[in-house]
């Protein structure tokens, strides 16, 4: 599968269109894909160790790196008071997560899905959980880039889930996210929550206030 989607805002795969079948939080679905997102052909096994995982989100919630939307589109059904925020460097897939929030509003309740690339979310926005398959492709130092960036926007009180791959690094990048916390205070404790299918989820606690 080519890493093209990881980096391109606009992927050179042709943006050809169709839909496919998925159960998002107990309900059938028929939603949009195409090439150059991530996983598009169902939903990839990291997301649904995730999705199985983490107890349902509140306020103000982040789903970084969304693709065509499969994390943000059941955070937002399972929880339609909370409002949601999808980040993701790919346009075609932010245009396909829009398309998605059309096709889930008609035959389901759902809370405000904001899609965004990175650098239009507001600096100062905070999110009370963070919900993410994050692109370990990108390479360790992008990736960790990635994380010191967004873990510190946690809220006080707010939570993160990350779901990582065993073979990919999830131990080391656990260590990592620990060490890091506790040296600079960026965030709060790191513990591994699952382990299923290959995948670690891990769960990171915001930084206290000061």
């Amino acid at each position: 599968m080519s890493d093209d989607h990881y980096f391109s805002a606009q992927p050179a795969s042709p943006d050809e269109r169709r839909t496919i079948s998925v159960t998002l939080a107990g309900k059938d679905l028929t939603l949009e894909t195409a090439p150059g997102v991530f996983s598009p052909d169902h939903v990839d096994r990291g997301t649904q160790v995730l999705l199985r995982t983490a107890p349902n989100p509140h306020g103000r919630v982040l789903d970084l790196g969304c693709g065509w939307g499969p994390i943000a589109l059941t955070a937002a059904l399972r929880s339609p008071h909370a409002n949601v925020t999808a980040v993701d460097v790919n346009e075609r897939a932010l245009d396909l997560l829009c398309r998605n929030v059309e096709r889930v509003n008609a035959v389901a309740p759902l809370a405000p899905i904001v899609a965004a690339v990175p650098d239009a979310v507001p600096v100062d926005q905070r999110f009370d959980v963070i919900w993410s398959n994050p692109p370990i492709r990108i390479g360790k130092t992008a990736l960790r880039e990635l994380l010191l960036k967004w873990l510190p926007r946690l809220a006080p009180g707010g939570v993160a889930y990350l779901v990582v791959q065993k073979n990919l690094g999830a131990d080391s990048l656990m260590a990592w996210l620990a060490d890091i916390g506790e040296g600079t205070g960026a965030w709060g404790h790191v513990e591994k929550i699952a382990s299923a299918k290959g995948f670690r989820v891990l769960r990171v606690e915001a930084a206290q206030a000061s």
